[in-house]
């Protein structure tokens, strides 16, 4: 896209998201391309809920949605009633439109090419103001569900409590109402990459249908936003995962790169393989000393690789390097991302996770947390 084309998406795009910022449009529930969420704060808030339910043993059903070709899809007819019932004036509306029509496309294959065809349906993939878009028509999803529901643009989740056949009813009667919602919407799930976790000891292992005959295979772990998570809340497989990833780049590091001088790997480390090891890591962070020490071990490896500290301790190179552990680096983390949650950006949201426990001393307050298997 041109510059002046990005330049134009953006001043459309503030406008857009003040109008929907002050109507208060866009539901809670989404966290994909919106003011002071994340990926983080998305699996903090959906597994706070499935860790209190489990603990007060109840069995838990997760659903994992999947939309085909979600953004491609988006029926331009359709968002156009909805950014209407959102409150945009009628030129804007009309501005969208006219940017999304009269969009053509092709196919290449080596020397062939298709005959050119207008696009009729989806926000632009890559655009600055598609995401907007596609929040704005994804967020009546929620209606008349009972279930919890959250998502991250479209990629969805929906919780329940599990115990009775009257509480896997209702699960199923959610399902039956996002089928509807996709059918009128004209909207479409991958009902094979729809998924169900199982949570809780006492769980009946409820099979689920989407639509009138397909029915959701139940999993017993799955790649939630980047992180493994299993049917027992075990952090050991991410721990697993994380630290084959970031050791493979690693090694890739040591066999491309000649000099091991201290300004050339560290930049390369800090970059390029400590991001994997502390992505979303305030909500899967590792409990268990043999998943600590296996994380702590990359960078073990990743600080011996420099010249002049081969023969020194792990903590003097630390020091000598201006360094901190992993572990002490969570901890600063769980720090800035608990202020956040208590006074900073995300206090609505730490409302329902930190409560008021007791007053120690003069001034003093406690706060308890919740987070996966650990208090």
């Amino acid at each position: 896209m041109s510059i002046s084309g990005k330049i134009l998406e953006k001043i459309i795009k503030e406008v857009v998201c003040k109008q929907l910022e002050t109507n208060a449009v866009i539901a809670n529930s989404q966290h994909g391309f919106t003011k002071n969420k994340s990926c983080q704060m998305n699996l903090i808030s959906f597994f706070e809920k499935v860790t209190s339910w489990v603990d007060a043993v109840n069995a838990v059903d997760v659903a994992y949605l999947d939309f085909s070709k979600a953004f491609d899809k988006v029926p331009h007819d359709l968002l156009a009633n909805k950014l209407v019932k959102c409150g945009l004036g009628k030129t804007m509306v009309r501005w969208i439109c006219n940017w999304l029509s009269k969009r053509t496309q092709r196919v290449l294959t080596n020397a062939s090419s298709s005959s050119w065809k207008e696009v009729m349906s989806g926000v632009p993939q890559g655009s600055i103001l598609g995401p907007v878009l596609f929040n704005i028509f994804i967020n009546d999803l929620d209606e008349g569900l009972e279930g919890t529901i959250i998502k991250l643009a479209e990629d969805t989740k929906l919780e329940g409590i599990a115990n009775t056949p009257e509480d896997r009813s209702r699960i199923q009667n959610d399902h039956n109402r996002l089928e509807r919602w996709a059918e009128t919407n004209k909207m479409k799930f991958n009902r094979d990459q729809c998924k169900i976790l199982h949570f809780g000891r006492k769980n009946e292992m409820q099979r689920y249908r989407m639509g009138d005959d397909a029915w959701l295979n139940s999993s017993t772990c799955e790649t939630d936003l980047g992180v493994l998570m299993d049917n027992k809340l075990n952090m050991s497989l991410q721990c697993d995962a994380a630290a084959k990833k970031a050791n493979g780049i690693l090694a890739c590091i040591n066999r491309s790169i000649a000099s091991r001088a201290r300004e050339v790997m560290l930049p390369l480390y800090s970059a390029l393989v400590r991001p994997h090891l502390e992505y979303c890591v305030q909500f899967w962070a590792p409990q268990l000393t043999g998943d600590v020490d296996k994380l702590e071990s990359v960078q073990r490896r990743a600080t011996k690789m420099i010249k002049g500290l081969e023969n020194k301790p792990y903590e003097e190179w630390l020091k000598e390097l201006g360094m901190f552990s992993l572990q002490k680096r969570r901890l600063r983390g769980d720090m800035v991302a608990i202020y956040k949650y208590v006074r900073g950006s995300h206090r609505e949201e730490g409302a329902s996770l930190f409560a008021a426990a007791c007053r120690l001393g003069r001034g003093t307050m406690v706060s308890n947390y919740r987070k996966g298997d650990s208090t």
